[in-house]
């Protein structure tokens, strides 16, 4: 199933998030206060915005094109209240200005007077050139293997040091957390609540096996959340945006997201972005134990997401079937299919 481009946020004990947030943590966040906001960063270096401003799809941030007189346009992002600090969020900008400045395609957030995170009547924000692009072609072989050597190229320099901010994807942060969380708070209905927690539970023992099956695996930074809509493809080849999501993990979570729904095509697709990435940094092919339990984890992991963010009233426009009772009766069925897949083993012997 095809989710929201960003369901990744930071858990609450690593980023500050609770569910006693304001109810509309946005709501001060007017055009006017985006343009003044993005005009108090400029204003220095005699630039200004010009008054245009475009709305981008984003849920968990709020994100804006905004117009720059006499220039390209630029990309404000706006960080949620209380989600990373600002160590965290300092440490992803440190690690995207890494890779582009080794010509990695990545897009950094600019810097105006040494610093790339600002501050405006209480909200911070980021601003970053626009990059266009479309979404790449994933059917075909080269251009896996073209993705597979720059992500390659991604955990290279990820390998390097370890982030001490940010959290780490884990069976804890993904799994037992977010299944925690939507106990407590009542999100999961009375009638189907036994029947939830029954195969959430069986779900959660299937990862656990899976990450004793591949062993101790290597974490590194990791871009987090490298879905199709994160990549964007131009004639030059792709470029990798909205590192938001960013955090410590196994390589393969950056890899299994690119992977088509049907297993023989997912074999097919992980040899060809294998082929690129070990151009540039070993695979241990241990991992691909990980690919059904990391899915798992992300289908647990969403649900409490949605929970967590249900006080933003932007939530319930944009996902009215939420904590439905239909909604949580696929979720069951969902689940028992993944501890189906994760019986099945990898994608090819390991």
């Amino acid at each position: 199933m095809n989710y929201d481009p960003s369901p990744d946020p930071a858990e609450p004990s690593a980023s500050g998030d609770s569910s006693d947030q304001p109810a509309a943590p946005y709501a001060r966040l007017t055009p006017e206060c985006v343009l003044d906001a993005v005009d108090g960063v400029l204003m220095p270096a005699n630039r200004r915005t010009d008054g245009r401003m475009l709305a981008l799809n984003s849920y968990e941030n709020r994100v804006y094109q905004v117009g720059v007189e006499d220039e390209p346009p630029l990309i404000a992002k706006f960080y949620r209240p209380e989600r990373w600090s600002d160590e965290a969020i300092l440490e992803e900008h440190a690690f995207v200005a890494e890779l582009a400045a080794r010509e990695i395609p990545a897009v950094p957030a600019l810097a105006f007077e040494g610093r790339t995170l600002h501050e405006f009547d209480g909200f911070r924000f980021s601003l970053f050139e626009r990059r266009g692009g479309r979404a790449p072609d994933l059917d075909r072989s080269d251009t896996l293997e073209w993705l597979g050597r720059f992500i390659g190229r991604i955990h290279a320099v990820g390998a390097t040091q370890a982030y001490e901010a940010r959290p780490t994807l884990d069976i804890q942060t993904y799994g037992y957390e977010p299944r925690t969380y939507l106990l407590e708070h009542g999100f999961v209905p009375s009638d189907v609540r036994e029947a939830w927690q029954a195969a959430v539970n069986l779900a959660l023992e299937g990862v656990e096996a899976a990450f004793e099956r591949a062993g101790d695996v290597r974490s590194l930074r990791l871009h987090g959340d490298c879905h199709p809509s994160n990549v964007l493809w131009t004639d030059a080849g792709p470029h990798f945006v909205d590192f938001d999501d960013s955090r410590m993990g196994p390589a393969i979570q950056d890899l299994w997201l690119l992977l088509p729904g049907d297993r023989a095509g997912a074999s097919r697709a992980m040899a060809d972005l294998l082929a690129g990435y070990e151009d540039f940094c070993e695979f241990e092919p241990r991992e691909l134990h990980l690919v059904e339990a990391l899915r798992t984890l992300r289908l647990i992991h969403y649900s409490a997401w949605l929970a967590r963010r249900w006080h933003d009233p932007a939530f319930p426009a944009a996902f009215p079937w939420f904590n439905t009772q239909r909604y949580w009766e696929e979720r069951i069925l969902e689940l028992r299919e993944q501890i189906g897949a994760m019986q099945e083993g990898p994608l090819w012997p390991v």
